[in-house]
């Protein structure tokens, strides 16, 4: 029996999920969780050999959570389910450990064999998503310049930004600049969407 750990915080998608699993012999629900934190709490309490991970999900996100339970949980391999794939993620990903990135259009059949395919050691990337990935190229922002932009993604003043990432408002006002300017955008605020958007946060 392969278990399994759903984290989404759609309660209905998850709940039609668990039921749809369920009917698959080799596959049982361990547990469930509506955020990252209780992703991680409930992956430490149940040890599930697969964690099915929205990407986008209050608390640390599933890639942040893939990249926990790689430390916390080695056993368990981690794979996320998205609506709305910014092309960067894959990449992100990826590099934290994650085997299966899938849409969340995929047929829960179909949802079932990825799960049996990365807890037998391989990985299922869908083919859209790869493309979409390899189109959108790699991120021209720095690491600063990328966590600030992150800072200001919420409308955060200046001020507290800086205060924040323990930098001079000046010193966060160039990097911002920067980072607009690459992006090609008339303001951080503009930037931090292009950059989301485009999977470089």
């Amino acid at each position: 029996m392969i278990k399994v750990l759903l984290a989404d915080d759609e309660h209905l998608i998850r709940g039609a999920l668990a039921a749809l699993l369920a009917l698959e012999d080799d596959i049982g629900v361990v547990a469930e969780a509506g955020s990252g934190d209780e992703a991680l709490a409930m992956a430490r309490a149940h040890r599930p050999d697969v964690a099915v991970l929205d990407l986008q999900m209050p608390g640390p996100d599933g890639i942040a959570v893939a990249a926990r339970l790689r430390a916390d949980v080695p056993e368990c391999t981690p794979m996320i389910v998205t609506s709305h794939a910014r092309a960067g993620a894959l990449k992100q990903a990826l590099a934290a450990g994650v085997r299966g990135f899938v849409p969340k259009t995929v047929s829960a059949q179909r949802l079932a064999e990825i799960i049996r395919t990365v807890h037998a050691g391989g990985r299922y990337v869908d083919p859209e998503l790869a493309a979409d990935a390899i189109a959108a190229g790699d991120s021209p922002l720095t690491e600063r310049e990328a966590e600030l932009l992150e800072l200001a993604a919420d409308g955060a003043p200046i001020a507290e930004i800086a205060a924040r990432a323990a930098l001079s408002p000046g010193t966060v006002r160039n990097y911002l600049s920067a980072a607009a300017a690459k992006l090609g955008a008339e303001n951080r605020h503009v930037a931090a969407r292009l950059a989301r958007e485009r999977g470089w946060l």
